[in-house]
């Protein structure tokens, strides 16, 4: 359990939504009333999403720093960037963003700006390649950016990857508590809420199921892995003791690492399949690279008894429609009676790359 942190400012929408899924539900094997979605997806700033919740506290904590510039990391497609963006121009802050890859060609039409990568612009963020860049290169280019302002003059804070640190993960546990306040309101009246539910979220760079497992505890949530870090296991672990003050064995844990595919950043056929059945049932939209695969993970989960026909559960929709605009192999997932032809955009710019997106 968590205690509660006050040091906030106001960027989003909450609560948001939790929707039933009655029809996804019976079409992946749960009962019609078994599973709900928790709409952070509609968090309000920038086209939404988890991070907006994340920024809510690392930005307060960077403004009680005196910072008057931003600075943070992803790749081409990163979500996490793409509302670090739109909070600064909420806040009146400068943003530089250190994304992997390459501008590519300005006179390709194939290098035209698409998906995340075409709001961080229309934000009027200031972006810096670092080409060919895992998260520690992202990371030290970062520090140069945030050197050089210094220089200048300015107060830059490095807002961490993906959003991920205490400050981020403190915003899950108070999600997780919203949620369960939700729960009570919704299911109770109804005599379903006999037992805890599970939570089914992605995991990128960690904080989001760190705070939930804080606030729910490690039975009650289940991680699906898309290959963002390395060590999912540890950078979780390392992110929910940081909020507890309790050293968490990273065993404990539920990460499934099964929906990985390729490697993060490349579409997999039941990720894809994931996408079209949320949207042909409930008229629900995932992304590519974690909700897509999240749903995944928990078709797979239903399907081999990891979780049963009965459970409760609640799927944390964590947003990154704009990425789905921005992915190179969109135009696929709609299956043989839609498009078939692939987008030809190159990877560096589209998110197609492997450097986190987070």
């Amino acid at each position: 359990m968590t205690g509660d942190s006050t040091e906030r400012i106001s960027l989003g929408t909450f609560p948001t939504p939790l929707e039933p899924a009655p029809r996804l539900a019976a079409a992946i094997g749960l009962r019609a009333d078994r599973l709900w979605i928790k709409r952070d997806d509609l968090s309000g700033l920038g086209g939404g999403g988890n991070k907006v919740r994340k920024l809510e506290r690392t930005l307060a904590a960077a403004l009680r720093d005196g910072a008057d510039c931003l600075v943070t990391t992803g790749a081409a497609q990163s979500n996490h960037a793409r509302l670090t963006a739109a909070a600064g121009a909420r806040l009146g802050l400068p943003v530089t963003l250190v994304l992997a890859g390459d501008p590519g060609d300005p006179g390709d039409p194939a290098a035209v700006p698409a998906g995340n990568l075409l709001l961080d612009e229309i934000f009027g963020a200031r972006i810096r390649w670092a080409g060919d860049a895992d998260d520690l290169r992202l990371a030290a280019v970062a520090d140069e950016a945030a050197a050089e302002l210094a220089s200048s003059g300015a107060h830059p804070a490095v807002i961490p990857f993906g959003g991920s640190n205490r400050d981020g993960a403190l915003a899950y546990a108070d999600a997780a508590r919203e949620l369960r306040d939700q729960l009570a309101d919704e299911l109770d009246d109804q005599g379903c809420l006999l037992a805890q539910p599970t939570s089914v979220v992605a995991v990128g760079s960690g904080g989001t199921i760190a705070g939930l497992v804080a606030e729910l505890g490690p039975a009650y949530v289940l991680g699906v892995h898309t290959g963002a870090v390395a060590a999912p296991g540890e950078a979780v672990a390392a992110l929910a003791s940081a909020i507890t003050a309790e050293s968490l064995d990273p065993r404990t844990l539920r990460i499934r690492t099964d929906q990985v595919g390729a490697g993060y950043g490349r579409l997999t056929e039941a990720t894809a399949a994931a996408i079209r059945l949320a949207a042909r049932t409930e008229g629900l939209l995932l992304d590519p690279v974690y909700t897509g695969r999240a749903m995944a993970g928990l078709i797979a989960a239903v399907s081999d008894g990891d979780l049963g026909r009965d459970t409760l559960v609640v799927f944390w929709h964590t947003g990154g429609l704009p990425g789905l605009f921005g992915h190179p192999e969109a135009a696929t997932i709609a299956g043989p009676q839609g498009p078939t032809r692939r987008s030809s955009r190159r990877p560096s710019r589209a998110g197609g790359n492997s450097s986190p997106a987070t």
